[in-house]
């Protein structure tokens, strides 16, 4: 295919404008669409993409030629918008999560094994330099026996952000922490360690808006233990990473710098970051620490591999695809289960 692919992007809040719009750019595609009804954002659009078709409802995207559909819209029409992706015949990259419950996820799935449509969801956190520099801590068995992971993304934000809908919006509609954050958390250490099963939920409001501190626990069938907690009321956050195993422990404080630089307005070229983006990583043995040489992340592999695959034409449930049904399923019902059994209400 000679020319470049052409991306639509649904909403474009932070996620659809300060991540995938600028990844795509860097991946090669051409953002030819936008929905947008926000009279500042459609502004922004026009500005970032002047040549891009700004549409105002979801249904005209649909009918601008595209290859692929990017769903960066709230959480409640994920499944909806998806589907109606993949029954258009387009390729379709749902940010997570990719519906709000295991049933509206295995719809999506079924609706694009059943169409032959690609469908993935942006667990794009696989790709942070705390999750490369884990897999080849993993690789080189330095840790020896691993038992034990901590993975966090804590804030402390006692005041509610009024613009937030995540943090305003009920669970039901799509709100808080369990799914805005914990499918990060899960879909690395799913990633990292294979199966688990939930052994302990806490699902909590302290700000009496939707859930803002998340903790879980998943025993993975490998033997080793997932703390994973997601708050935005934590006055002390820990490290973002500690991994331990019986001959040390990787301790990572320090949050992947992809973020800040996308927000920014810095993105990858042709697939690869010009600046730095390590996260730094230290080596614990007791009381000898040494820096561990950190892996650079690259969100831009996602969209290299989504690239590759409509390319190649790859069957939806195809290793080409840089996440799989599987992994969606797998992280949806871990949530479930989550919300289900929380030792708090």
């Amino acid at each position: 295919m000679s020319r470049p692919l052409r991306a639509g992007i649904v909403g474009y809040g932070l996620a659809g404008r300060s991540f995938h719009s600028l990844l795509l750019k860097g991946a090669g595609f051409e953002v030819s669409a936008i929905t947008t009804k926000n009279v500042d954002r459609i502004v922004q659009a026009q500005k970032d993409f002047p040549e891009a078709t700004i549409c105002d409802s979801f249904e005209k995207m649909l009918d601008t030629n595209l290859d692929l559909v990017v769903i960066a819209s709230t959480n409640v029409v994920h499944a909806e918008q998806a589907i109606a992706s993949i029954q258009a015949g387009i390729t379709v990259v749902v940010d997570k999560p990719m519906a709000l419950d295991v049933a509206q996820t295995q719809s999506i799935i079924d609706h694009s094994v059943a169409k032959g449509v690609g469908a993935s969801v942006f667990f794009n956190r696989k790709w942070d330099s705390d999750a490369l520099t884990i897999q080849k801590i993993i690789r080189e068995g330095i840790l020896g026996n691993i038992f034990r992971l901590e993975s966090r993304f804590e804030r402390f934000r006692p005041n509610v952000n009024e613009q937030s809908w995540r943090e305003q919006t009920s669970p039901e509609l799509g709100g808080g922490n369990l799914l805005d954050l914990q499918p990060h958390l899960i879909s690395t250490s799913l990633d990292w360690f294979g199966p688990a099963s939930l052994a302990f939920s806490s699902v909590r409001s302290v700000r009496k808006v939707s859930d803002d501190d998340v903790v879980l626990v998943l025993k993975h069938e490998s033997g080793i233990d997932s703390y994973l907690s997601a708050s935005a009321i934590s006055g002390a956050p820990g490290p973002r990473i500690r991994l331990i195993g019986d001959k040390g422990a990787l301790v990572i404080n320090e949050l992947d710098p992809q973020e800040n630089l996308l927000r920014a307005g810095k993105y990858p070229k042709s697939d690869v970051w010009k600046e730095d983006t390590r996260s730094r990583s230290f080596l614990h043995q007791g009381d000898l620490v040494t820096e561990y040489p950190s892996e650079p992340g690259n969100y831009a592999a996602y969209y290299a591999q989504i690239r590759h695959a409509i390319i190649e034409q790859a069957p939806p449930e195809s290793s080409l695809w840089p996440t799989s049904h599987s992994e969606a399923l797998a992280v949806a019902r871990i949530i479930e289960a989550a919300r289900k059994v929380s030792i708090r209400e």
